[in-house]
Formats: structure tokens, sequence, C-alpha cells
């Protein structure tokens, strides 16, 4: 596949995933995608989402939990120029 941002080659690699499901954030590790090997943009097949959908839709093993802060920058940069 050739990428669609500056023309490398990708290749099919693991990679780790922020992903949105019913409005949670979870990072899951070892997603199949194609990554570019000049840019670094990843690829991921429908298939891919909708397994990885799967997955979260039922219970699975929790490696790790995190404490995510959610700041809006708009609203942080108003309140610097107070």
């Amino acid at each position: 596949m050739q990428c669609e941002f500056c023309d490398g080659e990708t290749r099919p690699k693991k990679v780790k995933r922020s992903h949105w499901f019913q409005q949670q954030l979870y990072i899951v590790e070892d997603v199949e995608a194609e990554v570019c090997m000049e840019c670094g943009e990843r690829y991921f097949h429908a298939t891919t989402l909708d397994k990885l959908d799967a997955l979260l839709k039922r219970q699975h093993p929790v490696r790790a939990r995190l404490n995510v802060e959610i700041v809006n920058m708009a609203q942080a940069l108003a309140q610097q120029g107070n």
C-alpha cells in the first residue's frame, strides 16, 4: 500500500492505538495496521476496527488503568490571557 500523505511504502506492523468506544477511551496494544515507513502514518483496515469494537463490547483483560486529564486548549489559552 502507498501512503496518501507522502507516497511512502507501508508495511504491516502491530501498534498501540487510542480508541474511543461507547464514550470511553481505550489504549489497545498489538493492533494490526499498515504503517508508512517514511512518515509513520498508520492505516487500519475496517475489519480490524470492527474486531476491536467487538473485543471491547465483551469482557476483556485489562493490563493497566491510567488517569487522563482532558484539557480544552481554547479555554486554557483564554484563561491565560486574563
